[in-house]
């Protein structure tokens, strides 16, 4: 049984670690879908922005507008635009995010994902050989995480205890015997005959 316990431990830390040597490869597959994604959105929030200045309005004035509009059609677009230009500016600063930090910690940014560039990135996404010395990192710490996660799980489910527990059971179904009795039953104790 402390075999499996051990096979069970070694196979989790072997998946954790090449899971986690995946992550600095799909943070730059990601950080290349988030490039995309402000390009596309700066285009739909430079031409509001546009539209809002030829009407001599600011963007802010231009937004107050549509939610001020009677018309259902107009506050809908204007609820819509509000959502497009927070996504915008949300993908700007987790740019600046992994622009500014290490491409160790990149990984660490994509807590703070957008969900549809992450769900694209993710649908897209190729798995990689960690030749780096980020990926070797990732792959060390997630093997590390693995080992001892898989070890707390044989814990719980008890793979490392069957055998204790079964070791206590034959001692106490045994019938325990005296020690001269031990002694008087034994090859070589005192009843033997020469």
């Amino acid at each position: 049984m402390a075999l499996t316990k051990h096979r069970f431990v070694y196979a989790a830390a072997l998946i954790s670690a090449v899971a986690a040597s995946q992550l600095p490869e799909f943070a730059q597959q990601y950080r290349q879908r988030l490039g995309g994604a402000i390009e596309e959105l700066g285009h739909v929030v430079s031409d509001f922005d546009r539209d809002a200045t030829s009407s001599g309005l600011s963007r802010t004035q231009a937004l107050d507008l549509h939610q001020q509009s009677s018309l259902p059609l107009f506050q809908a677009r204007g609820r819509s635009m509000r959502e497009t230009i927070f996504r915008y500016e949300t993908l700007l600063s987790q740019r600046e995010a992994f622009q500014t930090s290490s491409t160790l910690i990149q990984p660490f940014v994509l807590a703070y994902s957008d969900r549809a560039t992450f769900r694209g990135a993710w649908q897209d996404f190729s798995p990689a050989v960690p030749t780096t010395y980020d990926g070797l990192l990732w792959a060390a710490l997630g093997f590390l995480l693995g080992c001892s996660g898989a070890y707390l799980i044989a814990a719980i489910l008890g793979l490392g205890w069957r055998r204790s527990v079964r070791a206590i059971r034959g001692r106490v179904a045994r019938p325990s015997l005296s020690r001269s009795e031990f002694q008087g039953n034994r090859p070589g104790g005192p009843d033997r005959r020469i």
